[in-house]
């Protein structure tokens, strides 16, 4: 016998990409911030996906995860971002009107890269930053390009996997 699901136990198209942006955000190994992507066509295709971390070729043992200190003795001249990495991995062409769903607003260097690979729209989960002058002026310019961003709307459906 075939048991017929519900229309109500599917997962939207927002939870289905928001999670694989946040289940790709946990391949990062970064162990304060770990940042997913994913980007999707206008039919609902996933393109491409990344998540924080550093360049091939950079071994994570030896660059550092540290967020204080010296410049060049912490993460940031070395963390790729997982926009910037999804942007990057996608091998297929333009990115022209895509949609970026992402688990933290993009800061103003990956905003860059956004703008410049033609996505349109970004769905993100957390904006915890919201008041850092990185994401002041990453609005600033989605503005000013035409990107649209919309905060992810939790639907409150608890999805457990497991692996």
């Amino acid at each position: 016998m075939i048991k017929m699901r519900k229309r109500e136990d599917y997962i939207n198209w927002d939870e289905y990409f928001m999670g694989i942006a946040q289940l790709s955000g946990m391949r990062s190994k970064d162990p304060h911030t770990q940042v997913g992507a994913c980007i999707v066509s206008p039919d609902n295709k996933i393109l491409s996906m990344g998540y924080n971390g550093f360049p091939i070729g950079c071994s994570d043992d030896e660059f550092p995860w540290d967020r204080e200190g010296e410049f060049t003795d912490t993460k940031y001249p070395y963390v790729t971002h997982g926009e910037m990495n999804a942007i990057l991995n996608y091998r297929g062409g333009s990115l022209e009107g895509t949609k970026l769903y992402v688990s933290l607003f993009p800061c103003n260097e990956c905003a860059k890269a956004i703008i410049q690979a033609g996505i349109k729209k970004i769905v993100y989960d957390s904006d915890k930053y919201a008041c850092s002058d990185s994401t002041l002026a990453s609005k600033r310019m989605l503005t000013a390009a035409g990107v649209s961003f919309e905060a992810y709307k939790h639907t409150g459906r608890e999805i457990t996997l497991h692996v």
